[in-house]
Parts: structure tokens; sequence; C-alpha cells
């Protein structure tokens, strides 16, 4: 079913996250190369990654768990292994952990059998699915193109229903291309759409993160000028809308940070691509415009770090200092001489939501400036660990604080 994305209709008012007062047209450039379903091509997988992955998942015993460093108290140990370009992570209705990738074309469901775990495919042949949202029942996924469906599917895992489309007016394009997909409190899809280049003017449906009904319908932009986000979460008090943006590569080893962003009214737009990081204009395309049309970010995450999942953290198991904050992984950096990121980190926030400060809290993802994993999504488990997920050696971490037993839920 394709609910088109019609700019010609009075936007909504919304309760929770966003609103935005005025329509934007839909994309009519899109780029060549629609994805065909499978994995992609040697030259294409090289084109939206900037660090190549291991060929395979890496076994086990050669994950970097050993080297990974935590705050006194907490350890961390393998949920899962072997899951290829392991990347978005959710959490079903029955405890079920559903993993998502970018560079394959597989939704995965991590499951308990014969008192282990493994990971079961419950979709194939899909088109980057990285984005993924859960909801009554029913598991979405966003591809590269639209966002599907699957009902029922934790009463359905060994034998899984086809997905089923439910919107599929997003424009094509491989240049952050893959989608970030979340239920907001309204009951309605967020989910990102990047800039379809690295530096550019983006056609009108690019560099947003934009909303729409659960069945697909009423699709209208949220937040503007948005590069690239992978990753967003909601405020569990204030019910706003935080996010994750990767910088623009090309100016400096140092500059632009990548930047956690905060919507707290309608019709905001965070600068791209004519300001970057709140205080640097475009080199190309800020000229004539100044900083201070934009919403600054409300934390800078430092230089082509690659911040990209994040989560608040309102579970119980970790020390209160951890509660209500932001977790959010750093995949790392690909084009510096000194490799930056590859971490988690924590955000503390001050009680008008503003961050007061951030700090490492998960470290060791890369040794002598080469990387041994890489974090990409954190999710809050209903025990109160946290799980992460890491394309790079294709697994799945659970940290816990204390002496508690790993948990399958």
């Amino acid at each position: 079913m394709n609910r088109s994305y019609r700019p010609a209709i009075a936007l909504r008012a919304a309760a929770a996250a966003c609103l935005v007062l005025t329509a934007v047209p839909l994309l009519a450039q899109q780029d060549s190369g629609r994805g065909s379903g499978g994995p992609p091509k040697a030259d294409i997988a090289a084109r939206i990654r900037g660090v190549p992955q291991p060929p395979i998942p890496a076994s086990e015993d050669q994950l970097p768990t050993k080297e990974l460093r935590l705050p006194q108290g907490f350890k961390v140990e393998t949920y899962i292994s072997g899951i290829a370009d392991a990347r978005s992570l959710r959490i079903g209705d029955k405890g079920t952990v559903f993993v998502g990738n970018r560079t394959h074309d597989k939704v995965y469901a991590v499951i308990e059998r014969g008192g282990k775990r493994e990971a079961i495919t419950i979709a194939s042949g899909l088109d980057r699915p990285n984005g993924l949202a859960f909801k009554d029942g029913t598991l979405y996924v966003a591809e590269g193109t639209k966002i599907s469906k699957l009902e029922r599917i934790e009463d359905r895992l060994d034998n899984p229903p086809r997905p089923v489309a439910i919107y599929s007016d997003f424009p094509d394009h491989r240049s952050h291309g893959w989608k970030f997909l979340g239920v907001g409190p309204d009951n309605k899809h967020y989910v990102s759409v990047g800039a379809p280049c690295n530096i550019c003017e983006p056609p009108a449906a690019n560099a947003q993160i934009r909303r729409l009904n659960l069945d697909g319908s009423g699709a209208e932009p949220c937040a503007l000028g948005v590069r690239n986000s992978v990753g967003f979460d909601f405020h569990p008090g204030s019910k706003e809308l935080y996010f994750t943006d990767n910088g623009r590569e090309g100016l400096s080893e140092e500059l632009p940070n990548d930047e956690l962003n905060r919507v707290t009214k309608p019709g905001q737009h965070f600068g791209y691509p004519y300001c970057h990081q709140g205080d640097v204009s475009d080199s190309e395309f800020g000229r004539g415009r100044s900083c201070n049309e934009f919403v600054p970010p409300i934390a800078k995450l430092g230089p082509h770090a690659e911040a990209l999942g994040m989560r608040f953290y309102t579970g119980t198991m970790f020390p209160a200092k951890y509660r209500g904050g932001i977790f959010i992984a750093r995949h790392g950096s690909g084009n510096r001489s000194n490799q930056i990121g590859g971490d988690l980190i924590y955000a503390t926030l001050n009680r008008d939501g503003s961050v007061r400060s951030w700090e490492p809290f998960m470290t060791g993802f890369f040794k002598n400036n080469a990387y041994l994993g890489r974090p990409v999504d954190v999710q809050p488990m209903r025990d109160g660990s946290l799980l992460v997920s890491d394309d790079y050696a294709g697994a799945v971490y659970r940290i816990s604080y204390g002496s508690s037993r790993t948990a399958s839920q």
C-alpha cells in the first residue's frame, strides 16, 4: 500500500513531539541505482560505509569483550554473535530482541532454544533494512525506500509472515539512504530521511525526520535541516524528540562535530547544509546565511565520531546517576588520522532537558588506531541491562551492573 507524501494537504496539529506548520514538497529528483533487495554490490557497499567490515562476523572467541572498559561495577558479555552487520535493535512485547542491518538484506530475531540463544531470520530479500520499530505486536521495518510491517510476529517466529508494505514514498539514494525508525508517544512513526550527498542543497523531501501514521498515511516533515540521523528517542517526561546527527565531511579533521539535538517547538530547522554544529558556517552553502537562523545542538559529540543510536535510560539496574540520561553509541570516525569515537558515552541532563555534560561509558573498540568493533545502537532491556549492537564484529553485547545474571529478556 503506497501512502503518498502529499504536500498540498494541510498538516494536522500534533500533541507530542513535534509539528511543522508548512508543507514540504516531495522529492522529484532521485539518485540512480534503486535497491534490488539483496546484499549490495561491492562498489555500493564501499560507498555507504567509511570503514570496510570484515567479510564474515567474528566468532565469539574473537569478539573484543575482554578489551572493553566500563566504570567500576559494570560488566559486558556477549549476548549473541554471528549476526552480520548487526545494526538497529528493538524489543518486542514478549521480550524478543530484533536486529536489523544496513549492508545485508535480513532482519533477525534472537530466541532461546535448548537453553541457548540463536538468531533466526524472520525476513530476507530486503533493501537496507536498518530501521526497526515495534508497536502492539507488530514489527515495522524501514528499508531504503519503504516501511513494511510483520504482524503478530512474536507468535509466528518459526513461520514468519511476509513483510507487507505500508509506505513507499521515500527518495532512493545510496548516500545516507538507510533509515532509522521509531514510534513516538503520539503513536506515529518517526523516520529519518538523510541527505543524498555529503554536502549539497538537498531536494525538499531529504535531510529531515518525517512523521506518519501507523498505517502509512498522513506523512509530513517533523524536523528539517538534518543531514543524517541514525538514532533518536523521546524524553520520558517531556515527550520531546531527541536525535543524533552526523556532520559533513571535508571541512577538516576537527570540524564539524556530530550533534545531539532536541525538537522543542514547531517548524525547527537544524542547519544543514548552511550551518554545522550550531556555530560553523558552511564554506559553500553558508554564504548569506547566519547560524543564528537555525537551532543549535544541545551537545557537540566530537568531530566525525559518527554518533548513531541513542536511548534514554529509565531502568533501575544501573546506579542512580545513570537514570534519566542518554546512552549514545559513537560508531567511530573513518576519515581521521587518529580515530575517535568507537565507544558508548553517557549524557547527563539538566531538569530543563538540556545537556549538563557527557562522559565516556564503554571504551576499547579500537586498539592501535584500528577497530576491533564498532557500536551502532543501544537498547535498554526490561531488567535494566543495556544491549549494544556492533556491525563490525557482527554481535550484540549486554551490559549489566553488580552481580546480576545474564537474562534472556
